[in-house]
Formats: C-alpha cells, sequence, structure tokens
C-alpha cells in the first residue's frame, strides 16, 4: 500500500476516532502502520504478519466490518476492536482497525442531548437517526432534537447494533424508526422516516445495510 495513501487514512481516521484508540493499518498480509494509545498497545510492529484470529485477519477473511472482543490469546491483553477492510473489485486490499480496552458502552438506554437552553434525555427507541454536525452529533427523535457531546463515531460504538446502523459517513439511523426504503442512483438508496425525515444510504455502506436488512 502506498506511504502516501496510509499517512491518508491515518490521518482521517484520528480524525474519526477518539483519543483513546490504538490505530492499526494493514495490507492483505501484514501490519504496514500502528498508533498505540494510552489505554493499550499491543505491541504491533509495522512489518509483522497479520495474527490469525485477530479482528484485522477475519475482517480480511470475510470482507466486511466486524467489530469483535478478543482475549488476550492473540496479543496477550484482551482488547475490542473495529476493523474495516478496504476492497478493490471486491479484493481485500487492507484494513484499517481501531483498538480499545473493551468495548465503548453508554451507562444508561438514553442519549442526553443539549437545546438552546436545557438538556433533554431522549430514550434509544424514540431516536430516528443521528447526523455527524462539527464533531458533535446531531439527535433527531419523533418529538425532540439536540446535539449530544460525543461524536458520531464514539457514539457508534457504544450504541446497541441491533438497533443502530450506519448507512452513510455521516448518519446512523434507528432501524425501528425506518418507514420506507426507495432506490437512488448509483446503487444507493434514500430511507424515508416515520417523522418523515429523508437519510441517505451510502454505496459504501448500502451492501452492508442490504444484507442486515435482508432486502
Amino acid at each position: 500500500m502506498d506511504s502516501r495513501l496510509v499517512s491518508a487514512i491515518s490521518q482521517v481516521v484520528n480524525e474519526l476516532f477518539p483519543v483513546e484508540a490504538s490505530l492499526v493499518i494493514s495490507d492483505d498480509r501484514r501490519y504496514i502502520y500502528y498508533q498505540p494509545s494510552r489505554q493499550i498497545d499491543l505491541k504491533i510492529r509495522p512489518g509483522d504478519e497479520i495474527k490469525p484470529d485477530s479482528v484485522t485477519y477475519k475482517a480480511l477473511v470475510i470482507r466486511r466490518k466486524i467489530e469483535e472482543q478478543k482475549d488476550s490469546r492473540v496479543f496477550g491483553v484482551p482488547y475490542f476492536g473495529v476493523s474495516v477492510p478496504i476492497l478493490e473489485d471486491g479484493v481485500p486490499k487492507g484494513c484499517v482497525t481501531a483498538v480499545w480496552p473493551k468495548r465503548p458502552l453508554l451507562a444508561t438506554s438514553y442519549l442526553t442531548v443539549r437545546t438552546m437552553d436545557r438538556w433533554i434525555p431522549i430514550p434509544f427507541e424514540a431516536v430516528v437517526y443521528l447526523e455527524a454536525q462539527n464533531r458533535k452529533t446531531f439527535v433527531k427523535a419523533m418529538h425532540a432534537e439536540g446535539y449530544h457531546k460525543y461524536n458520531l463515531t464514539e457514539l457508534e460504538f457504544s450504541l446497541p447494533g441491533h438497533r443502530f446502523v450506519r448507512c452513510h459517513r455521516s448518519y446512523i439511523v434507528n432501524v425501528d424508526s425506518i418507514a420506507e426504503i426507495h432506490p437512488d442512483s448509483h446503487s444507493t438508496f434514500l430511507l424515508v422516516m416515520k417523522d418523515g425525515s429523508k437519510v441517505p444510504v451510502s454505496q459504501t455502506y448500502a451492501s452492508h445495510f442490504r444484507r442486515l436488512l435482508g432486502f
């Protein structure tokens, strides 16, 4: 993988992921970039072969994004990893993995958002969608809206995966709040939510979205 591409990927990922996450970039056989965090260090060295049973290895094999908690048998310490393979015509060419000591979880089943003059706790089931805006997250609910202090990526790994789905770089939707799914241009979709709002499904997430919802 070209060194300039690795640098560009690492810069983008560092903007998206919180500083608590370690960052791993690989090609299809070896680790080529590693940035440990203060929270966890897997002692990876660029040039090392990808370890079998690691989250990176599995993402390359199944060719889709995965999230898994791993025990200490792989790297000597337990970790939670989120891996996204880089595909070229369906062939895995590399992988980007974010690593935490354990899966980030919210303490409650609510998202507390800030409005102009107050805070409002919104239960998960009332959320329609979440949108990335200026390093914060705009939360749209059936009868309220406001901004959450965490960015979209931080929230993504803290929300229940059976209910919330990433459908675009800037959007996560509550699947229970989808009213209709419309085909759009270039193999993308447009979601009409139960409150009437519309959310795009980008080409990057379209295949995963279709598999998840079974259509």
